[in-house]
């Protein structure tokens, strides 16, 4: 009966449009409500308990991260490196997306933020280079789901410290995945962009490669500092995203000279409206995971 409670209440509160975070509350009052327990001091409780993490302090960095990086010009660097590599083939600027997306994935862990940039650079050129614009946004859609896959993943970050997982092994069981992911997304386009333009007017020359790797190796090196750094033992899932803040932050002020100290309270701005939809979700999924734990219903199920 209790489970039947918790998974009518659940699709109930979703099948009406509700956010998924409130819907999640409302699972844990119906439970409450139902075994007679309804207390609010315990879902207040639950509620900063679940925000209350020392790990999960890693997803307001990392996606503060991902804007840096967006704005100081490291995604239009990456961008330009697939662009270099594979924009001469045929439906080349789909594989430079595919591409863009893996190196994205690698550095913010945020699907929104590496769609919106990727989409920003890219959608204008497929269009003018005359790609179906809805196919070609579809594409790139679907490749920004790689970056909660690729390390650092956010949702891994939250799974993680729900399950009581270790950051770094999901990290780390993430990249098969992801890349398999990626070579689905290219095997499809490749079937794809046979109705595609023939190329995009770009001509596959080393001089042009090697250009872009000596002006993209900034963001290049930022995935490997992350990971080597936390297999190596060197730092925390937390402290690498505050390595990946001051990276970005320093590459894009003075390095690529894209940001500006008056660019930073928006993009503060943004992250912060970002990390708090994402950590108030965490904050009323505790309150479901607790009384899914003292209702029993994984015994039950």
């Amino acid at each position: 009966m209790v489970v039947t409670v918790f998974l009518a209440s659940l699709l109930g509160a979703m099948a009406l449009g509700m956010p998924i975070a409130f819907a999640l509350m409302v699972c844990g009052v119906a439970l409450m409500l139902h075994m007679g327990m309804f207390d609010a001091q315990l879902i207040a409780q639950n509620t900063i308990d679940g925000a209350d993490n020392f790990v999960l302090m890693s997803v307001p960095f990392f996606i503060l991260a991902g804007e840096f990086m967006n704005a100081g010009g490291l995604s239009r660097r990456i961008v330009n490196l697939a662009m270099a590599l594979v924009g001469h083939i045929r439906g080349g600027l789909g594989y430079v997306a595919v591409m863009a997306a893996i190196i994205m994935a690698s550095l913010s862990g945020s699907a929104a933020a590496d769609t919106a940039a990727i989409g920003v650079l890219l959608i204008p050129m497929m269009r003018s280079a005359g790609y179906n614009v809805p196919r070609s946004a579809g594409l790139i859609a679907s490749a920004g789901i790689i970056a909660p896959i690729i390390p650092p993943s956010i949702p891994f970050v939250v799974f993680g410290v729900t399950t009581q997982l270790s950051i770094t092994k999901l990290f780390l069981a993430g990249i098969v995945p992801g890349l398999l992911w990626a070579m689905t997304l290219s095997i499809t386009w490749w079937f794809v962009a046979r109705k595609e333009p023939t190329g995009d007017q770009h001509r596959f020359e080393l001089r042009n490669c090697l250009k872009a790797m000596r002006e993209g190796v900034w963001a290049l090196v930022l995935p490997v500092v992350i990971i080597g750094g936390m297999k190596a033992g060197v730092f925390t899932a937390t402290e690498a995203a505050v390595v990946a803040v001051f990276y970005a932050l320093g590459v894009g002020l003075f390095v690529y000279r894209g940001l500006r100290f008056g660019d930073l309270p928006p993009l503060l701005l943004s992250s912060l409206k970002t990390s708090s939809t994402i950590m108030f979700l965490v904050a009323c999924a505790m309150v479901s995971a607790w009384l899914i734990t003292i209702a029993n219903i994984p015994a039950q199920m």
